[in-house]
């Protein structure tokens, strides 16, 4: 069997084309490759939990993702997660007592911020804050308020 100069080439473009394609996929996966900051504007929320919610993770209305998390931070004062979002400009038509949930997506657990547009004549604008929260629910307190309850009523 002969190897030739073109089937190293040709084998050579196939590994790296494999890599690219591993590169991008790893890229969306993470959602590093989407979303580009250049064109939003930023809003805030605070939290009294936070949960597992990470940075990019996205910011989605009606089940469309329309931003991602652009930091979390603690609010020394009043003990608080404060979230910031970044908003792609395109929906700029959100109103001002839109609130704001933490919810689980998947198996896998991902946290997403989803919001709820309400029904105000005014709309959200850069460095606006949104009132209305609801935290993440976290499985382990819900798990343990079930079995306490469940221990009182066998009492």
């Amino acid at each position: 069997m002969q190897h030739t100069s073109t089937q190293d080439t040709l084998v050579g473009l196939f590994v790296a084309a494999g890599i690219a394609g591993l590169f991008f996929l790893a890229l969306q996966v993470s959602n590093l490759g989407s979303f580009s900051e250049s064109e939003s504007y930023k809003i805030s929320a605070n939290f009294e939990n936070s949960g597992g919610l990470k940075v990019k993770s996205p910011v989605s209305v009606a089940g469309v993702k329309i931003g991602q998390v652009s930091s979390i931070s603690l609010d020394t004062t009043t003990h608080q997660s404060v979230v910031e979002m970044s908003i792609d400009k395109r929906y700029d038509k959100l109103p001002d007592d839109t609130s704001a949930s933490i919810f689980t997506a998947g198996l896998l657990g991902e946290q997403y911020v989803n919001l709820e547009p309400g029904g105000s004549e005014e709309f959200l604008k850069d460095k606006s804050k949104l009132e209305i929260t609801q935290s993440a629910i976290i499985l382990e307190q819900a798990i343990g308020k079930f079995l306490f309850k469940s221990a009182e009523e066998k009492k």
